[in-house]
């Protein structure tokens, strides 16, 4: 028995170190969009997209924000009302209306969903087809329930000009007000950055791709290499899945931001206990053998360190307990930065094992959802899904 809690150790912290010392510095948080302005000479067309369904306590807020860019060249918004039944259509025309921007807002309706598409894409690609129709040279896909500061589309298109982006996208900064989202939303952030390490994303010659649905900048003749909307119809994770296909087609990058914020609080832990349960069997491809590893390595990571220092009276070995104190505050020190992106303080930090115990349970109920036939809602529909062999 003695011999499996010294393994257990030994494994948390080399896991631990692994991330801190070779996982591509993703802990730093510290891809960064700084402000800035484009050139006047720079008259790159850009088109917004914003799908929308049931998002009437939102949407004037996040459409007077898009119309509001301080951009130097051409830019209209399309939103595309998916059926909403709250008027979402009717208040964002009103918005236009008193907005001095108002007449660059177009907004049409989404036709009925096929059965083999995922809802939200269907209407990305509605407004996509509708916005190509101008020749723009970006699209701006953007979500709404999110606000950006009248720089954030200049700075998206000096990024992508000065570089010759296929794709440049922010990480929005999620609500963090109330007590769940203090402890679940910027662990959610550090494992996104976990899983998919911004600097691997950025970098030309890695094959690690991702992006963040919330802002994406998209040159329009890269979307149209990469098969368009169309080859995204049946992706629930629909962000990364475009960067994947993208960063065949040119440079990608993906950032962290202050700028652009998702003004939709989450209530409570049931929020974002559907968020992350609506996508996370789908990041495992469907697979029980994929869904026991990564439930057991959450274990190791998380659990694993508090285990050993509290059942210390139990195996009675220092060494055991020390090793996993090391892990825990290797844990906490590398959680630092991304707690303060969110401005919560660093003992914070202490609750991340909380945190990885509480998102293990939603991958586990991702799954229950998916075996049930419920999983991969949006909206209050449940999308098209294909498990992988």
């Amino acid at each position: 028995m003695i011999i499996a809690f010294e393994i257990l150790a030994s494994l948390t912290l080399m896991a631990w170190l692994y991330l801190w010392i070779f996982h591509g510095g993703f802990w730093r948080a510290d891809q960064l969009l700084p402000p800035a302005r484009p050139s006047p000479s720079i008259k790159s067309k850009v088109v917004a997209v914003i799908p929308a369904r049931n998002e009437a306590d939102v949407i004037s807020k996040a459409i007077s924000s898009v119309l509001s860019q301080d951009y130097p060249g051409l830019i209209s918004v399309i939103l595309v009302d998916d059926h909403s039944t709250d008027g979402t259509a009717e208040i964002a025309a009103q918005c236009a209306r008193t907005h001095p921007h108002g007449a660059h807002l177009r907004i049409i309706k989404s036709k009925p969903l096929p059965s083999d598409w995922v809802g939200k894409m269907w209407a990305v690609n509605t407004g996509v087809h509708d916005a190509i129709r101008t020749d723009p040279d970006y699209l701006w896909l953007t979500d709404a329930d999110i606000i950006h500061q009248p720089h954030v589309l200049g700075t998206l298109v000096k990024k992508a000009e000065t570089h010759r982006m296929a794709l440049v996208s922010l990480m929005v900064m999620l609500h963090c007000q109330g007590l769940w989202e203090r402890l679940l939303i910027p662990a959610f952030v550090f494992f996104f950055q976990k899983l998919y390490p911004f600097p691997w994303i950025n970098n030309p010659k890695s094959v690690i791709s991702g992006a963040a649905g919330g802002c994406m900048l998209v040159r329009r003749t890269a979307l149209e290499k990469a098969g368009g909307i169309e080859a995204l119809q049946k992706e629930i994770i629909d962000d990364c899945a475009l960067g994947r296909r993208l960063k065949q087609h040119g440079p990608i990058w993906l950032g962290l931001t202050r700028d652009s914020l998702s003004i939709r609080p989450y209530e409570g832990i049931g929020d974002i206990w559907k968020m992350v349960a609506r996508s996370a069997f789908t990041q495992l491809r469907y697979s029980t053998v994929l869904l026991i590893g990564t439930l057991l390595g959450l274990g190791i990571l998380y659990l694993a360190p508090p285990f050993l220092i509290l059942s210390l009276p139990w195996h009675g070995q220092l060494l055991v307990a020390g090793l996993g104190a090391l892990a825990w505050g290797i844990m906490m020190f590398i959680y630092r930065p991304t707690l303060r992106l969110y401005q919560q303080p660093f003992w914070c930090a202490v609750f991340l094992p909380l945190a990885g115990a509480l998102y293990a349970l939603m991958t586990l109920d991702s799954a229950r959802q998916y075996w049930c036939g419920k999983g991969g809602q949006w909206k209050g529909r449940a999308q098209a899904q294909t498990s992988s062999s």
